[in-house]
């Protein structure tokens, strides 16, 4: 059939349905008909015959230039291919109300409304903004610890292409530029916030190393900040020299300090003792005497880690009974290696009375926390042990009495140091105070242990006194004066203590202790008499004009400077005849302090600087000896190796309520005396 002209005419034109047409304008001219761009007015085919796909692709172009969403542009039907391709089974699809609550599980980062800088497109979606994304890659791949190469693995770029094919990729020096750039904003911000800050600041410096045996210093600041809230911030990751000594390690710590302009303003720098000389503090304090305030450099305070003295103590027990423990070691070897005669075993355990729930386990031989468990699993089957020589041949490495009373006397040794440990492992940021009752009680025991009659173990207990009594003579005195700011404890807790540990002289001890607290706040308080007389001579240089009808100025300052010194005397002395506060176990030492600040001004200016110092400078493990990078992170240049370990730590702190993340970039290892590194990855 024929159709007439008229009839063509008048017929209706076809309705344009997809969503492509929203970004062009169709024009008919004579029988041609062109789509024209609405964003760079570019002539493109538009007849019916010509479809669509060429004008996405125009977009996809165009859009690079006008940074529209490119997901507007998507055709349903393929989106809805997708969604299908990709849906999960019924039987495990989330609810509303499941999302709802997984989002809300999510950590809880800080979103930057600074930096959404795309705006909202016609379309009312948000623009796409290429540096905002750039910088997000960045703060994730140092957050999480990823390698710098993952921007170029397949994998990764066609999950970012499907996301948001507008996405530009870089290379990994590209991207090591922005984590450079987001290391030099946190480094302002950081550096900021220790120049508002009115207390000192502590150091805590901390040895760490790689698979290649390369050395690492670690120096993180560490303080109380004016609403008293406990703060660290990671300030240098050097890499050291193969050939360091004492002068390397000194220098860096003053470098560090100097460069941060917190030299004058240095309250103690905290070592991890198990590879440090004993004079690096020393050394530190000579060079930064010039420059420090008349408070004292004297006064800059060494500390040694608590955590590392408890893990070289234990470490003296676990080398005395190497022996013992090697054929506890071979026995549950042997039993594990063969199916019959571990059945055998459990036969004779029944048959002894022991749980079936208990179970020998074999440990990681440089750490002592799985040794401990593998001695005191060992112990319960003692009696199996001895079945088990009688009836089994070829089992030959079963312990003598004797060995095993050694056995049982050594994981009571190390049972007591696993329980101060966990204490002290269960507060997320311990201030100074709580460390005084956990070391004193390691003191007590060890004097006990001392006192065995048998002359081998009491020569082990010895050699870890020995090392204990070093850290003690070093660290007491600070411990000690830390508990007395205490308000639950104060003087009565080392009255209680140091009766059972000296005996005798346990009051000329007790003196030592009330005299050295009270040398600390004098200092404090003429400290505090320099700063408030300048501050009243440079107000009455700006109010001269006023001077002269005012006789009576000269008695203010002279009332001042009385007075106040007589308050400072007695301020410390307040604290400590008044009653214990009662002890409780949601009691915050902190907001205890905050909220007396104004009825002990000195004291709390004193307290903020004492309970902020770093009594252990290691994560909370129990027993590691070394933190390690991998390889991807210690082949890095030491620049941007430095950028990546303290901006992460820099990101951690910031984002709230967001707990140290397990890192690729930091691995807890233990190191054994030969310096090899045994992999356990925390």
């Amino acid at each position: 059939m024929e159709v007439s002209d008229e009839a063509s005419s008048l017929k209706k034109p076809k309705r344009l349905t997809s969503v492509v047409w929203n970004h062009f304008e169709r024009i008919r001219n004579s029988d041609l008909c062109y789509a024209i761009c609405v964003h760079c007015n570019k002539k493109l085919s538009g007849s019916s015959n010509s479809g669509t796909t060429h004008l996405r692709n125009h977009l996809m172009r165009c859009l690079q230039r006008s940074n529209y969403d490119v997901s507007q542009i998507l055709p349903a039907k393929r989106i809805i291919k997708k969604d299908s391709a990709f849906a999960l089974p019924s039987i495990i699809a989330y609810d509303d109300e499941q999302r709802k609550e997984d989002c809300l599980r999510q950590p809880p980062f800080k979103y930057d409304h600074e930096v959404k800088r795309g705006g909202i497109s016609p379309s009312g979606t948000p623009k796409f903004d290429q540096e905002r994304s750039r910088l997000d890659l960045a703060r994730m791949i140092i957050l999480h610890g990823y390698p710098l190469a993952m921007v170029d693995h397949v994998g990764f770029k066609v999950f970012v292409k499907n996301l948001q094919p507008l996405f530009d990729f870089a290379s990994d020096s590209a991207v090591e530029l922005y984590c450079m750039e987001m290391y030099g904003r946190g480094k302002e911000t950081v550096r900021e916030a220790l120049h508002n800050m009115q207390g000192r600041i502590n150091i805590a410096v901390e040895m760490w190393s790689s698979e290649e045996h390369a050395g690492y210093l670690s120096l993180m600041a560490r303080y109380i900040d004016e609403d008293w809230k406990l703060q660290k911030k990671m300030l240098n990751f050097p890499t050291l020299d193969s050939s360091y000594s004492g002068d390397t390690l000194s220098e860096i710590v003053v470098n560090c300090v100097t460069e941060w302009n917190i030299d004058c303003r240095l309250f103690a720098v905290t070592l991890d003792y198990c590879s440090m000389d004993d004079d690096v503090v020393m050394k530190v304090r000579e060079r930064l005497s010039e420059s420090r305030h008349p408070l004292g450099s004297h006064q800059l305070l060494d500390v040694w880690s608590a955590a590392h003295i408890l893990d070289f103590i234990v470490q003296d027990a676990v080398d005395a009974f190497r022996v013992v423990i090697q054929k506890i070691r071979r026995s549950i070897k042997y039993i594990k290696s063969s199916k019959m005669v571990l059945e055998k075993m459990n036969e004779f355990a029944l048959q002894m009375g022991i749980e079936n729930s208990s179970c020998l386990v074999m440990d990681c031989p440089v750490r002592w926390s799985s040794t401990y468990q593998m001695i005191q699993s060992a112990l319960e089957y003692r009696g199996a042990f001895s079945l088990l020589k009688e009836q089994d041949p070829s089992y030959t490495s079963d312990l003598g009495d004797t060995e095993w009373d050694w056995t049982s006397t050594i994981c009571g040794y190390v049972k007591v140091i696993c329980e101060v440990s966990r204490v002290l492992c269960s507060y997320e940021s311990p201030t100074a105070n709580v460390y005084f009752p956990e070391m004193c009680h390691v003191h007590i025991q060890l004097i006990e242990w001392c006192k065995v009659p048998d002359e081998f173990v009491s020569a082990v207990a010895l050699k870890m006194k020995e090392r204990f009594d070093r850290y003690w003579r070093k660290c007491g005195l600070l411990l000690a004066m830390a508990v007395i700011l205490d308000p639950r404890f104060k003087m009565k807790l080392v009255e209680y203590y140091y009766s059972q540990i000296y005996g005798s002289t346990a009051p000329d001890r007790i003196k030592e202790v009330h005299d050295g607290i009270r040398e600390l706040f004098s200092s404090y308080s003429m400290y505090s008499l320099v700063d408030q007389g300048s501050a009243l001579h440079d107000n009455d240089v700006t109010n001269t004009s006023n001077a002269s009808r005012d006789r009576l100025m000269g008695f203010d300052k002279f009332l001042h400077e009385t007075s106040q010194g007589e308050n400072a005397s007695s301020d410390l002395e307040k604290y400590l005849e008044e009653p214990i506060f009662p002890r409780s176990s949601d009691f915050n030492i902190l907001n205890w302090w905050k909220v007396h600040t104004p009825r002990y001004p000195l004291l709390a200016m004193m307290a903020r600087d004492v309970l902020g110092i770093p009594m252990s400078n290691t994560a909370p493990e129990t027993d590691c000896r070394g933190r390690i990078l991998d390889s991807s992170h210690s082949s890095l240049d030491p620049d941007i190796r430095q950028a990546l370990i303290c901006t992460r730590d820099w990101l951690q702190t910031e984002s709230e309520g967001l707990k140290p993340l397990a890192s690729h970039s930091s691995i807890v290892l233990c190191i054994d005396d030969r310096a090899k590194l045994i992999c356990h990855t925390e």
